[in-house]
């Protein structure tokens, strides 16, 4: 069926939608027919005023939330429909469902994940039916590990056990939807180990092959820092990337860690995110978290441009080859570089070639080389910085 829209932006009204918009804005292809969909016509139009003259005749679509007949029409009408609105788990399974009924791409930036357990528990069926592709976790949560892992994967000898480890560093401030995401989740973790129990047992082990994540406790590393287990979506889509990818090889195991200066550094770590946990299940000081961080505000342009990031990666083989790899983004992982990352992702659905998959797939999955291609491209680089082969 002909559709109006090749990608429509949700929730362009917000910070890290902004971003995204003026992102698109400098970069999507001409011809390509896109659009901003948000509940407030006349935020929508300041967005628009703002990307410039190139962007006066751009659509403005009504969209809400809270409104599934409004979110319904948007999906039945594009064919890749990017979200911002968070957190996810109060806001975004409506448009997740839409997308899925009426056969059209979704990525978001969650990094929750309840979320998106239930919906691959909900939605999963009725994408693969209608050849919808639901991408989550298209920000600095989950792209740089997932696309990561299969950089380092893809040189790495086929067919044996593969070892892969992650380590991160970083400079910058987290969104505030990050924040709210994060509140939300450690704040009812019974519902998502709930969601996440009845996922694996649906999901099933790999047919003849095993994949498993470790997470060991704090320790030092001969780089000279101290890593600390980081317990995020990440490791689940690395995970789930590698169930579905036989390239990942017989046996897979993964492991995900910050990285620090010192064991105090650590300690506070450790120390911090137990006093999140337990301040996000007391409601009045679950209100003050949430109040400090209003949604729709964010850093400065030079606060943005001073952030970076850098993951690298160790990957061993079972012969013994030996891989070092890393992915790096010289802004702010949680605003500039989440929005570089969101807006590929949704150009790469949009107007690339790409492998036939269906349901709610990973980043690598669904858009593998050819999304590493584009974000190089964009300035989050790839690159091989050691190779032993085999001995």
């Amino acid at each position: 069926m002909a559709r109006s829209y090749d990608l429509v932006l949700f929730g362009a009204t917000g910070f890290t939608g902004g971003l995204t918009a003026e992102y698109l804005a400098a970069h999507a292809p001409a011809g390509l027919r896109w659009a901003l969909a948000g509940r407030n016509r006349q935020k929508l139009a300041a967005v628009r005023d703002r990307l410039g003259p190139s962007a006066a005749d751009l659509p403005l679509l009504h969209a809400d939330a809270t409104d599934a007949a409004s979110l319904r029409a948007v999906a039945a009408d594009a064919r890749v429909v990017a979200s911002t609105v968070g957190p996810y788990v109060r806001h975004g399974e409506p448009l997740v469902a839409a997308c899925a009924a009426a056969g059209t791409d979704y990525t978001d930036l969650t990094g929750e994940p309840r979320f998106v357990d239930e919906m691959y528990l909900r939605h999963h069926q009725t994408a693969l039916r209608t050849g919808a592709r639901i991408v989550h976790a298209c920000g600095f949560d989950s792209i740089p590990a997932d696309l990561g892992a299969y950089f380092t994967v893809r040189q790495l000898p086929e067919g044996v056990p593969l070892r892969l480890e992650s380590f991160l560093r970083l400079s910058g401030r987290p969104s505030a939807g990050t924040v709210h995401s994060l509140v939300e989740a450690v704040g009812d973790t019974v519902a998502a180990r709930r969601a996440h129990s009845a996922r694996r047992r649906r999901e099933g082990s790999p047919a003849g092959r095993r994949v498993r994540l470790t997470g060991p406790l704090p320790r030092t590393h001969p780089l000279g820092v101290w890593t600390v287990p980081l317990p995020t979506l990440d490791p689940q889509v690395v995970a789930r990337s590698a169930a579905t990818l036989d390239r990942y090889g017989p046996d897979f195991s993964y492991m995900h860690h910050l990285t620090l200066p010192t064991p105090f550094h650590a300690a506070g770590v450790v120390a911090g995110t137990a006093a999140l946990v337990v301040a996000a299940r007391i409601p009045p000081l679950r209100r003050q978290i949430l109040a400090r961080w209003t949604s729709g505000s964010g850093p400065t342009e030079e606060q943005r441009e001073a952030g970076w990031f850098t993951v690298r990666f160790t990957g061993t083989a079972a012969d013994g080859t030996r891989v070092v790899t890393e992915v790096h983004g010289d802004r702010d992982p949680g605003y500039a570089s989440t929005a570089t990352m969101l807006a590929e992702a949704a150009l790469c659905l949009a107007c690339d070639e790409l492998p036939a998959t269906a349901g709610q797939v990973t980043t690598a999955v669904a858009m593998g080389d050819r999304l590493v291609e584009r974000l190089d491209a964009a300035g989050i680089t790839f690159r091989t910085l050691r190779r032993r082969p085999a001995t």
